[in-house]
């Protein structure tokens, strides 16, 4: 190029508008982002690479969006142990374009039929532990994968989970977020049973670019594609995981995995500014989400600057309502002594919001009552051709879960038990054959009765927080979907917990860096507690239907090793 026609490029490019040209993203904003990914038959969006190609292999061979999931989702349980396997639990959403409806899925496991609150309280107990045989309750994921797949499928589960048996047998290199959480992570897990010699090959975890194979896990995939959901629940797998569960003093056994079945349920809703925004009931966080945007929409918080001190203030205010309620009545549905409906309804979010001081940061907050009528995880969705789309979580809860690892299979057993309340009279109270309060919640977004946005953000408490900030960049802010997920978050956290703890002292509140020292400073001065924190702020997959162009919208953001791809 003549130096002539590079200065006359260097003129037009310093003549464009700001937000002309993609480099001002980067620039020009408080944030980072880069392109969305644009596709017209289907798109794919996990927290790793391989695992979205592997969707869109399934894809391309004639799969469902259902097949293509639950093949990343089975590669995933390789590739991204420190959060996901077949040893945890699964939730759903599936846009049905055949029925023109969403249905919901809870593949959420009970909890063992031979432990007792008393034997728990007579340990001494206060709480249950995060690892080791106490806290495991039954694996509901593989219950999860043959009840989609029974409903929406098209491909044999044989040839759904070659992939991931490939890479199993094979090896894949370990991505860098995943190797970090695996160095902290493994070594804490160590002396469980059988968890050295499933991830700590050579007695170390893994580093980035490390080829890490499990043949255990090869093996019980395989014995799911060739004798389904029994194998797991009745077979081979579950005397394996019985015989092992009574040798470690957990209490699992096979007849809590042969009564285990998975439940179809309605996702629940409420409108926020013209869009219908659905997450699954109770024994998940989900509707967490919706009473924040209950509380919330009688704001105009697009006339405050996006992640001003203002702005930060009225979702942090509103978060910390939302969960007081939480911690009190979310639960197994068969437990719980409200009503969803009346947690959501527009009457019992006018009287929440009122409690919002919008000049200062609450110490404490009480749950309502809305009875009193006035009328580590793991994200991924996918799209197909038909316009089916999934939005589908999976985790072990805390990272690999309990620990504890069936010797041959591959996989640990989750510690979702952790989640209950040892109190007599609590909705969430430990008792045999009880479903936990869950952390995983998928997303789903109707405008005018179609499709709009399947989505999730990972990370335990912030999930319903991480659900609403994405959600008001895209509506209240018109962020495009990638942008929604790169721009800066917050993190509260201290609420009170659905397992007994009080927030006392208006918890503490956590901002990524992009977020500056004015706003800090006010924030401050309304009185919240800020803590500096690395990491904890979610991961954040999207895709978005564009209806008018018949066109699919992706995300992933840079948070996690994602990616987002299509054809």
């Amino acid at each position: 190029m003549s130096t002539y026609i590079l200065a006359l490029a260097i003129v037009a490019l310093t003549l464009m508008p700001a937000g002309a040209w993609a480099g001002d993203r980067i620039s020009g904003r408080a944030h980072a982002t880069r392109s969305e990914v644009l596709a017209r038959h289907a798109l794919a969006a996990t927290s790793q690479p391989l695992a979205t190609q592997v969707a869109l292999e399934i894809l391309r061979a004639g799969g469902s969006a259902v097949d293509a999931a639950i093949a990343a989702n089975a590669t995933l349980g390789l590739m991204e142990p420190t959060g996901c396997g077949v040893g945890g639990d699964l939730f759903a959403m599936v846009w049905d374009p055949a029925s023109n409806r969403l249905h919901g899925l809870n593949g959420s496991g009970r909890s063992p039929k031979a432990l007792t609150r008393e034997h728990l309280l007579g340990l001494g107990l206060t709480q249950i532990p995060a690892v080791g045989p106490l806290p495991v309750s039954v694996p509901g994921c593989v219950d999860g994968w043959f009840a989609l797949h029974a409903k929406f499928g098209k491909l044999p589960m044989a040839q759904v989970l070659a992939p991931a048996i490939r890479y199993a047998r094979e090896g894949f290199p370990v991505s860098e977020l995943i190797a970090w959480y695996w160095a902290r992570g493994g070594p804490y897990l160590a002396d469980q049973p059988g968890f050295a010699t499933t991830f700590l090959p050579g007695g170390r975890a893994p580093a980035k670019g490390d080829l890490f194979r499990n043949e255990g896990l090869a093996r019980t995939y395989e014995a799911l594609a060739t004798g389904g959901r029994a194998a797991f629940y009745e077979g081979a797998l579950a005397e394996t995981i019985d015989t092992f569960c009574r040798s470690v003093g957990c209490f699992l056994r096979k007849e809590d995995l042969a009564a285990h079945r998975s439940t179809w349920v309605e996702p629940v809703s409420v409108n926020y500014r013209g869009y219908d925004v659905w997450e699954l009931p109770p024994n998940g966080q989900g509707i967490a989400a919706l009473q924040m945007l209950g509380i919330l929409e009688g704001f105009k918080l697009a006339g405050f600057e996006h992640n001003s001190a203002p702005y930060l203030h009225h979702l942090i205010e509103a978060k910390k309502l939302a969960y007081e309620d939480r911690a009190r009545f979310y639960a197994d549905p068969e437990f719980m002594d409200v009503a969803v409906a009346d947690l959501l309804s527009d009457s019992y979010a006018t009287r929440r919001r009122a409690l919002l001081d919008p000049a200062r940061a609450a110490r404490t907050v009480d749950h309502g009552d809305p009875k009193l009528r006035q009328g580590d995880t793991i994200y991924l969705t996918v799209a197909d051709e038909s316009r089916m789309m999934v939005s589908l979580i999976q985790s072990n809860y805390r990272g690999f879960g309990s620990g504890l690892c069936p010797p041959g299979l591959g996989f640990c057993l989750q510690d979702r038990g952790e989640m209950f309340h040892l109190g007599a009279d609590h909705p969430n109270g430990y008792a045999p054959g009880k479903r936990p309060f869950h952390t995983i919640i998928p997303g789903f977004v109707t405008k005018d009765g179609k499709p709009w946005l399947s989505f999730g953000v990972m990370g335990g408490d912030m999930q319903p927080q991480g659900h609403v900030q994405v959600l008001l960049n895209l509506i209240d802010f018109g962020m495009n979907v990638q942008e929604a997920g790169d721009a800066a978050r917050f993190h509260h956290t201290g609420s009170s917990e659905p397992t007994g703890e009080r927030m006392t002292t208006g918890g503490e509140l956590h901002l990524e860096s992009a977020i500056g020292a004015e706003v800090r400073a006010e924030l401050t001065r309304r009185g919240h507690v800020l803590r500096d924190a690395v990491g904890g702020y979610g991961g954040y997959q999207a895709i978005h239907y564009d209806a008018a162009r018949d066109l699919y919208v992706g995300a992933s953001e840079s948070r996690k090793d994602g990616q987002a791809a299509g054809y």
